[in-house]
């Protein structure tokens, strides 16, 4: 059976039980459906003082198995605000001596990044440790974000002509990767999954009285339901949401997620006066999510860039259709036309998407239908088969 060894920075853990889920997805599906078994290194970034946030994000460096994959969260040294420069070295320092002890142990095939930066920099120093090939994958802020820093860049670009195949979660990611100086030729694309089980068309007109139940929220049959899932951050562009209510009447927005703008959003909401029709849920379980996605009328996510969100996906497999900006893997999703519409990203071209998008109601199994390509066991079949000629060229 071959092994990889997988370095992952977004993994869920005790304190974050939401964060890169779609990452321990993605790897526990290819341990149960392939015959790759896969071991984890989930380094956890600590201050040489942790206190507050920092004292619990200590107390998560635990190791495990969770849900069949062996989990390792080595603690590396983080100096908040200041440290991106130097956190490849931090990370690889705290996971080469690990990642030999596991190797003499069990030896594995190939070394993996599951985000490009501080994980892929790090990802090549472990893997040249251990005499090993090299993957990385790129998700979109990781290209976007990191690539616009040049120390960053550098690295990135240094570990992408190091490594044995480079992966990006949608074409037009991919091409972001080569622009940024990535090679092309070493790129293959590889879509992210979806729980068809969970996020699929639910009963519409019942599910707002149940919503409105679990969640106390005032809803009623008739008025537009939004829903834009996201963290609250700039990028996502919430504000341009709720800039765009008041332009539409009796139309209340869920905002899906948690983050540093939503005292600001609050306070938006409050002064367009559409406070009483914004609603902010936090992070909800997936068991809700799907119920949310089920009832809205559109998912409205008016990002500055994405790789392919899996926010998109999982809307569009509970039947919802997407208002969403031009970015990322946003065409290759909404070719076609049932799916939503994309629109500029500012707070006119916003509402107008709305707006159509309420004017023209979908068939929300043929919403769904777009996605059918999206699943677990599609998303590990096709990692397996990259993998093995990664692991067979190096063989």
């Amino acid at each position: 059976m071959p092994r990889v060894l997988s370095l992952s920075t977004l993994y869920p853990n005790n304190l974050q039980p939401r964060f890169g889920t779609f990452v321990a997805r993605s790897l526990e599906a290819l341990q149960r459906e392939t015959g790759w078994d896969v071991t984890v290194i989930n380094p956890i970034g600590v201050p040489p003082l942790a206190l507050g946030q920092y004292c619990a994000k200590a107390a998560a460096a635990v190791d495990g198995v969770e849900h069949g994959v062996p989990i390792h969260r080595p603690s590396f040294r983080l100096l908040p605000g200041v440290s991106g420069r130097f956190n490849p070295a931090a990370i690889a320092r705290a996971a080469i001596p690990l990642a030999r002890r596991l190797h003499r142990e069990a030896p594995f095939d190939l070394v993996d990044a599951q985000f490009f930066y501080p994980d892929g920099p790090a990802a090549l120093r472990v893997a040249r440790a251990l005499g090993l090939p090299l993957s990385i994958k790129a998700r979109g802020a990781d290209i976007h974000y990191w690539g616009g820093k040049s120390y960053a860049r550098a690295a990135m670009i240094e570990a992408g002509a190091a490594a044995a195949g480079l992966l990006a979660v949608c074409e037009a990611l991919a091409a972001d990767m080569a622009a940024l100086g990535l090679p092309r030729e070493k790129i293959a694309v590889h879509y992210t999954g979806l729980d068809r089980d969970r996020f699929r068309p639910l009963d519409h007109t019942q599910l707002r009285p149940r919503i409105a139940e679990q969640l106390s929220l005032p809803l009623g049959f008739a008025e537009p339901l939004l829903a834009s899932v996201g963290a609250l951050i700039p990028r996502k562009g919430q504000e341009l949401v709720i800039r765009a209510l008041p332009g539409l009447p009796g139309a209340r927005l869920l905002l899906v997620g948690k983050g540093e703008e939503e005292a600001r959003l609050r306070a938006l909401a409050a002064e367009l006066g559409v406070a009483e029709r914004v609603h902010f849920l936090g992070l909800l379980d997936h068991d809700m999510l799907p119920l949310v996605l089920s009832a809205c009328d559109a998912m409205v996510l008016p990002s500055a860039s994405e790789g392919l969100a899996n926010a998109w996906v999982e809307a569009l497999a509970c039947g919802t259709p997407l208002v969403i900006t031009d970015v990322g893997g946003a065409r290759e999703l909404l070719s076609d036309p049932v799916a939503g519409v994309l629109v500029a990203r500012e707070t006119q071209a916003v509402r107008g998407g709305i707006e159509r998008v309420l004017a023209e109601p979908r068939d929300r199994q043929a919403v769904a239908a777009t996605v059918e390509r999206f699943g677990w066991t599609q998303n590990a079949r096709a990692l397996a088969a990259y993998y093995d000629r990664l692991a067979g060229a190096a063989g």
